[in-house]
């Protein structure tokens, strides 16, 4: 099979550097400066075991790839704001042998969130769920560092909106080869939104700092016992975090290897690198979006999203607003 990366970022360069590392057959997309640097430099995926440059091909778009082979695997990992266009641009593209992307090749969904499973639905026939839980980090254009060690990344996969198939067995398989974990489940879901839960404290994380106060700690537990009861509400079942705990262990180690400290999450680094927007929307925004359809309150939620979509639309540096003033903001709304 070869992995088509679409969106060839932090996660998306974690994923295809492994790959390509362990000898799989590559493509990364990738728009603007990325797409220079990919194509002028190769990747650069920095690890605990080295720093490792692949030279992989390199497009900027569904055209200039041309016809699809017919065991390309496309790995949707951009953000999920920008999921729908990634979507209508790769999903009617033709396949060797007749037929269309969205008809016949497989569609992984790596990205935070359940909503780009769902969106990819209305138009691929074949949709796979993937919980990520792969700590990475965009640095520069060309350049990615994926900290965790003796595994990079543990990935749950499972067809969506539920089962197993030999398409994911196939997938896991070459995963698996390739310094990663990726347990097949039929209930893929379950995963997914335990991470949602999980990622509620990007919003915190990005709008006031890497969370490492008791205060920011408090606030998250605010956000996410909201969260629980949201899902409650819905009838949705997610993974216990005892269960979690269990699963992951200690497969995934942060050792420093460069000198340098780990940054912040996914919004983090959306807020750092000055890209406009951030996926709060479909993380604090899934659980005020559940609430309001679930007649739930979410004002917690609501104020972290809001909070961190207006960092983002004023280029505001991670961190830039303190817990203390985050925290007053959400007793106001709670109020």
């Amino acid at each position: 099979m070869r992995y088509v990366i679409i969106g060839a970022g932090a996660v998306g360069g974690a994923l295809g550097g492994r790959l390509a590392q362990a000898g799989h057959d590559v493509v990364l997309v990738a728009r603007g400066k990325q797409y220079e640097a990919l194509r002028e430099r190769g990747l650069v995926l920095q690890t605990p075991d080295g720093v490792h440059t692949h030279r992989l091909p390199v497009v900027d778009g569904p055209e200039a790839l041309g016809t699809l082979r017919a065991d390309d695997v496309l790995v949707l990992s951009v953000k999920t704001q920008d999921s729908a266009a990634a979507l209508a641009a790769w999903g009617g593209r033709p396949v060797a042998g007749g037929g269309t992307a969205a008809l016949r090749l497989p569609l992984v969904c790596a990205q935070n969130g359940v909503e780009s499973e769902r969106l990819a639905l209305r138009t691929f026939q074949r949709v796979y769920a993937m919980c990520v839980w792969l700590p990475a980090t965009f640095v520069e254009p060309g350049v990615a560092r994926a900290d965790g060690t003796p595994l990079t990344g543990i990935l749950h996969l499972g067809r969506y909106p539920e089962g197993v198939d030999d398409t994911a067995r196939a997938i896991a398989a070459d995963l698996e080869r390739s310094w990663f974990e990726a347990p097949v489940v039929a209930d893929v879901l379950h995963w997914k939104y335990a991470k949602l839960l999980a990622n509620l404290a990007n919003a915190i994380e990005a709008v006031s700092g890497v969370l490492t106060s008791k205060e920011g700690i408090a606030l998250f537990q605010r956000a996410r016992a909201e969260g629980e009861a949201v899902l409650a509400a819905a009838g949705i079942a997610y993974t216990p975090k005892d269960e979690e705990k269990r699963i992951r262990a200690d497969k995934i180690r942060f050792e420093p290897f460069d000198g340098s400290p780990r940054g912040g999450g996914s919004t983090w680094q959306s807020l750092q690198r000055g890209a406009g927007t951030v996926e709060a929307d479909y993380l604090n925004g899934e659980i005020a979006l559940l609430g309001r359809l679930h007649g739930v309150p979410t004002p917690v939620n609501d104020v972290l999203q809001e909070r961190a979509n207006e960092a983002a639309r004023l280029g505001s540096s991670p961190g830039a607003t303190s817990v203390a003033e985050l925290t007053a903001a959400v007793d106001a709304r709670c109020a």
